[in-house]
């Protein structure tokens, strides 16, 4: 106890150091000089100091320097660095501009003092938007979700699919934040594409481990992605035509120096397209259609110096639906099937300086996910008609108030503290059946679940804090609690992430975090189906829990050329699946008796080198790791209380992605992945049951892998400069080999009858193209 007391002790300390009077502190925005946009994480350095801080989420930064003349070094990827000379006995606003450029051949300052791996955070990864969408594109699309996926630790479920499966975690555990605000289903297209359109993001992060204090509530992963605020300059766009969706941007000033805005668009047309061809080929008597649409908004008020105001949005929809008419002699029937999901979020926050230290951001934000399916059919015989009509649906409400404190007393301190307040509405799902004969309806009722209002309060204090030259660390803790159906559950979470420099470009670094999260989502759909029930915990449904350590060193190779090596353990407890033979649409049993709880366990190793500089950039992934899952014996539910692999554990994963300029006006870019089978799950024998009705005989679950999965991806942009803009064209091709890689397995037969399991493979050699035009 003593020891904790005495670091305690010094730590206050250290914090509450008062800087004396021949000390100055320069304070500002860094800012893209070309269209006003924040830089966040951009570096400011003091060489003679050795000493820098980092930029925080609102371009936002504090350093306290000796009076008199120093230089410091302003920073950021993709960026020109510059060196300022500041001179004085007075605190300054500076803020400062930097010039975007994708080909960093010529750096304005290169010093010595400049150390990389300054970050104490481990287990964060950082893309850039102009490599993301350098990058092949599948069907014309850019897309952030899939770009990721090619980061260690990171696997994508089957192929095609936009979901992320981080550190042998599931879907559920990862949070994905949008200006601050839970997105729930990031998936369009049945998983294929995701929700988010590149060109309204400005920044990426992805921690996949030793979380800073400030994020809760999942287990695996934080992808926290910033929207761009908008030309503060003049009216700028953009259009784009791919091969199934177009999009656009919008953006510029309101009043120049005081507002900005941005609108972004997207809408697919494959319904348009292929609905004549369907129409024509059926005679009318069919239909089928699919289209999802996003639309992203964003306004910024400048009320003064110290006071800013921003309104963003975010609405998605997809929608899937059929309808097949059959008419006969006597009789005509119509049958109509579809799916519906989507996405709103919508946030309001206004940022204050109080001084030259401290920063302050407060937040209101609501966020909603539902989806609904539907089947009909209607008959009519000699003048009777008869409907039946199914309808089932859920969905999540969130309304939140966050508030968040970071403040800067010194070089050494860089300190966040807060909370936020959270109410949810669950609706677990509920079915409307509806019964008509001649008009008059016979049944009509509504089988639901009861909806569920929980509150979730979270705090938080985390110090990113420096001790001598070279140690950092981000100590932090993060308390939460959640109440629902009359009871009370929290959690007390801490986090550690360290950093000991060896050399300047060389680095040991260490983290831990303990995670709980209050949410579950119950999905038993291997597809990318939107059939996801999200719950809250329960009595007999405990909250998740997780801790996970990490060991790593990050080496600076060189000024361009980054390393990194990880290893990880993490153990997980309180995982909810369905049991077998249930599912979230199967009878009129409480969806909480149709799961069974178990524990997750995954480790491995990944290593990351990186280039993000010059003329050809990329990176080079690898990945080797383990997960399992063990349940209950209760039962004999899931695999007899045995421990098993987990359908996504894969024990090696490479990827490969090099992007090439040959000039301004050409860029050539390709990626390679591989990745061991998945896990599944194959019957060893059947025998005839009651009925004559096969049964399988299963010896384990997942016992099987499927083959490995391997792609190549390439892509070429064609740009020229206009008068009035810059055009683009993007040719790409998606599987240049042809490679059949598994989708699913499923049982088929031979011409002598004997069955055997083949291979479903999904995407063949996709070439496709895009054209885009910036206007300015």
């Amino acid at each position: 106890m003593k020891p904790c007391i005495t670091f305690i002790v010094l730590w206050l300390v250290s914090v509450s150091t008062i800087c004396a009077q021949d000390k100055i502190i320069i304070s500002g925005f860094i800012r893209d000089n070309a269209i006003g946009e924040d830089l966040i994480g951009a570096s400011i350095y003091a060489p003679a100091l050795k000493t820098g801080v980092t930029t925080n989420e609102y371009g936002f930064y504090s350093i306290t320097l000796p009076a008199g003349k120093q230089t410091l070094i302003y920073s950021y990827v993709g960026y020109k660095s510059i060196a300022l000379e500041v001179e004085g006995n007075q605190n300054q606003i500076l803020d400062v501009k930097l010039d975007n450029t994708i080909e960093l051949q010529e750096v304005v300052i290169k010093a010595d003092g400049i150390k990389k791996n300054e970050d104490s955070q481990m287990s964060k990864s950082s893309m850039s938007l102009e490599q993301i969408k350098r990058l092949p594109a599948f069907l014309g699309e850019v897309d952030v979700m899939k770009s990721i996926q090619l980061l260690p630790g990171i696997k994508g479920g089957t192929e095609g699919s936009s979901g992320i499966y981080v550190r042998g975690g599931g879907p559920d555990q990862n949070l994905i934040l949008l200006d601050g605000v839970p997105v729930y289903n990031v998936n369009h297209l049945f998983g294929f594409f995701s929700v988010f359109n590149g060109d309204a993001i400005n920044s990426i992060d992805i921690y996949t481990g030793s979380f800073p204090a400030r994020y809760g509530g999942r287990l695996s992963s934080v992808l926290d992605i910033r929207m761009r605020e908008g030309n503060k300059d003049h009216i700028t766009g953009s259009v784009s035509i791919g091969l199934i969706a177009s999009k656009f941007t919008v953006e510029g000033p309101i009043k120049k120096g005081k507002s900005s805005f941005i609108i972004s668009g997207r809408r697919t047309y494959i319904d348009a397209l292929a609905q004549p061809f369907i129409l024509a080929a059926t005679k009318g008597l069919m239909t089928v259609g699919y289209y999802f649409y996003d639309f992203n908004a964003k306004y910024n008020y400048k009320l003064g110096e110290d006071d800013r105001i921003f309104i963003s949005g975010y609405f998605g929809n997809d929608k899937f639906y059929a309808s097949n008419k059959s008419v006969f002699i006597d009789n005509t029937q119509k049958e109509k099937f579809g799916l519906h999901w989507g996405n709103i979020t919508a946030v309001a926050r206004w940022n204050h300086i109080w001084s030259n230290k401290l920063f302050n951001n407060i937040t209101i934000n609501y966020t909603r996910y539902r989806f609904s399916t539907y089947v009909s059919q209607e008959s009519e015989t000699n003048g009777i008609s008869n409907n039946i009509k199914l309808k089932y649906f859920s969905g999540i409400r969130d309304w939140s108030l966050r508030n968040d404190l970071d403040w800067y007393p010194n070089n050494n301190h860089q300190i966040r503290t807060g909370g936020a307040f959270t109410y949810h509405v669950f609706k677990p799902g509920a079915i409307q059946f509806n019964v008509e004969d001649n008009g008059s309806s016979t049944i009509d009722t509504t089988l639901k679940t009861d909806f569920k209002q929980a509150l979730e309060t979270a705090v938080f204090i985390e110090d990113d804090v420096k001790l001598g030259s070279r140690i950092k660390m981000n100590l932090g803790i993060h308390y939460s609690n959640f109440y629902v159906d009359n009871t009370f559950f929290n959690s007390v979470q801490p986090r550690l992430s360290a950093r000991y420099n060896i050399t300047d470009g060389w680095s040991i670094k260490v983290g831990y975090a303990a995670m709980t999260q209050y949410l579950h989502l119950l999905s038993n759909s291997g597809i990318g189906l939107p059939t996801d029930l999200w719950v809250p915990v329960t009595k007999r449904l405990q909250p998740q829990q997780s801790q996970q350590a990490a060991l790593g060193t990050a080496i600076a190779i060189n000024d361009k050329i980054d390393l990194t090596i990880e290893g990880y353990y993490k153990t997980m407890k309180n995982l909810f699946e369905y049991k077998n033979g249930t599912s979230y649409i199967t009878g009129f049993e409480s969806w909480e008796r149709k799961l069974a709880r178990g524990k997750g366990l995954a480790y491995g190793c990944e290593v990351l080198f990186q280039k993000q500089e010059g003329k050809t950039t990329g990176l080079l992934g690898y990945t080797i790791s383990w997960s399992t899952r063990t349940f209950d014996q209760e039962d004999n539910v899931l695999n007899f209380g045995k421990t098993f692999y987990y359908r996504y554990d894969r024990r090696h994963d490479v990827s490969i992605a090099v992007t090439h300029k040959f000039s301004d006006r050409i860029i050539l870019s390709g990626v390679w992945i591989y990745g061991s089978g998945n896990a599944v799950s194959l019957p060893i024998a059947s025998y005839m049951g009651q009925y004559g009705m096969p049964i399988n005989y299963y010896e384990g679950r997942n016992g099987f892998r499927m083959a490995p999965t391997h792609r190549l991806d390439v892509g070429i942009s064609f740009i020229k400069k206009r008068k009035r803009g810059e055009r683009t064209w993007n040719i790409s091709v998606y599987n240049a080999y042809n490679r059949k890689n598994p989708f699913f397995v499923l049982e088929a037969y031979n011409t002598q009858d004997n069955s055997y399991y083949a291979q479903v493979s999904l995407f063949p050699i996709i070439p496709a193209f895009s054209y885009n035009f910036k206007f300015n």
